[in-house]
């Protein structure tokens, strides 16, 4: 079983924070579980440029409202606590939070914590060997 709290994440290495958002990653593929699970915040007013090409991402907002640009479809989406967006056709997409946003993100296959946006706003896919135990961080 795993047990975590925000508070015991704060000011660690699970703790990513860039320009216009902050995610604590709560759940990484280090946990064994199939999943990783991020809360992430946004800053109001940003612009946000994202494409999960090897990831699938489901994206539950939590606090705030926004819009959701779809680059491939060209469609916007109105975002507000309660929507749920998620990236099933590794979509090229545009987070434009117009007050501040917080979200739960759950990423598959998980994300290891190491990835860091490249400048298409890409993930590489880094996997971890596999393990005989639960063990690893």
């Amino acid at each position: 079983m795993i047990v975590r709290t925000l508070d015991e994440i704060t000011g660690t290495d699970r703790d990513v924070e860039t320009e216009h958002w902050r995610s604590k990653r709560i759940v990484l593929a280090g946990d064994r579980v199939g999943f990783s699970v991020h809360e992430t915040v946004l800053d109001a007013g940003s612009v946000n440029d994202f494409w999960y090409a090897n990831h699938i991402e489901a994206v539950f907002v939590v606090e705030g409202e926004g819009e959701l640009y779809d680059k491939d479809n060209d469609v916007t989406f109105r975002l507000a606590p309660g929507s749920i967006y998620v990236l099933n056709g590794n979509e090229r997409h545009q987070l434009r939070p117009r007050t501040r946003m917080r979200t739960v993100c759950v990423f598959n296959p998980p994300v290891t914590g190491r990835e860091v946006h490249d400048e298409n706003g890409v993930y590489p896919l880094i996997t971890l060997p596999a393990a005989e135990d639960k063990e690893a961080s």
